[in-house]
């Protein structure tokens, strides 16, 4: 997944239905409010919430500075 990508408009957090913050590398989509990590496996976010992890405090400093997906 790109930074440019259209989708990055209208996905949200499946849990608080918040935006969302893609990695530098397009890995993972992050939520700061509820501190999870939703992966992206072959270009496809997987945002079910059983697929959400806990987000480190090292992963969440480095997306202060990447803009919100919306």
């Amino acid at each position: 997944m790109k930074p440019d990508d259209p989708l990055l408009r209208i996905l949200v957090c499946p849990l608080d239905k918040g935006p969302l913050i893609l990695d530098e590398p397009g890995s993972a989509l992050y939520n700061p409010r509820l501190r999870r990590r939703y992966p992206v496996i072959d270009g496809i976010p997987q945002l079910l919430p059983g697929s959400g992890e806990p987000a480190s405090d090292e992963e969440l400093a480095a997306l202060s500075t990447l803009p919100a997906a919306h």
